[in-house]
């Protein structure tokens, strides 16, 4: 099984509002292996609560969506070669971690919901 990570950058919130998007200290790593299995490693809580996560193939982006349709795009592209895994995976788990440890503190999984040129799948 091979692993492959990437660091999604925070950015500044658009809004001005607070965020995670606005907050560099909330850091995102997204692991997507050949089986496909998607995990996303973050070292705080989401401010909302979270429902899905889709995947826009169009500008190869994720985005969290909350309970309330609230979103969270942190504006990093998903790289080229995590790309095809990403869109046949069907559910993520997000892992909260200890950011000294790294240890995991909760994790629960959540719909990827892949959406294909504007076409949700």
């Amino acid at each position: 099984m091979s692993l492959s990570a990437e660091f999604l950058m925070s950015i500044p919130s658009p809004s001005g509002l607070y965020t995670e998007v606005g907050d560099p200290d909330f850091k995102i790593d997204l692991v997507v292996n050949d089986g496909p299995h998607v995990y996303v490693f973050h070292n705080k809580h989401f401010r909302k609560e979270l429902s899905w996560i889709e995947y826009n193939t169009a500008d190869n982006r994720l985005e969290f969506v909350m309970k309330d349709g609230d979103t969270r795009d942190f504006g990093a592209p998903v790289p080229r070669r995590l790309q095809a895994n990403l869109t046949r995976a069907q559910r993520v788990l997000c892992v909260l971690v200890d950011e000294e440890t790294l240890e995991p503190l909760e994790g629960d999984y959540f719909p990827l919901l892949i959406n294909m040129d504007g076409n949700p799948a």
